[in-house]
């Protein structure tokens, strides 16, 4: 996993606090997909993060401790969501079985990302005083030299 580079200060910032059980994942795709659409991202883009954003989601409420919060960063050249929860461990990617159910969430963020995913320790931008560990992943706002 990639270490998270410094925003600059001229990005859009949207947090929200998440409960604590599996009506997280639908608010936080829905609260993701609504912010990146007023910052008229590519329907496309605004897709594949509502899709990584819920299995970031679904990571903290599997294997994180509450409280969960997420959040939404851009400025011009990307974006950044960002999820926070209080367990220690971190995330690891792990090669799941054929007939296994769960385990592919970190593929799917690392393919659709580019490698541009990882998880360090952040203090809740919802709960100032408190420290957590964010899971996150950066995606270009516009295609790269190579896609053109």
């Amino acid at each position: 996993m990639s270490t998270l580079r410094p925003a600059p200060h001229s990005r859009t910032q949207y947090a929200w606090p998440l409960p604590g059980d599996a009506q997280a994942v639908g608010q936080a795709r829905a609260a993701a997909r609504e912010a990146l659409e007023k910052l008229g991202v590519d329907a496309e883009l605004v897709d594949d993060a509502v899709l990584m954003m819920s299995e970031i989601v679904t990571n903290a409420l599997l294997y994180g401790d509450p409280p969960y919060e997420m959040s939404v960063s851009a400025d011009p050249r990307e974006i950044v969501c960002v999820v926070v929860d209080s367990g220690r461990p971190l995330p690891a990617p792990r090669m799941p079985g054929s007939g296994d159910e769960r385990g592919r969430g970190l593929h799917i963020v690392a393919i659709l990302s580019d490698g541009f995913y990882g998880c360090h320790p952040q203090r809740y931008l919802t709960w100032p005083d408190r420290l957590g560990k964010a899971t996150w992943f950066a995606l270009p706002r516009t295609p790269g030299p190579e896609a053109a």
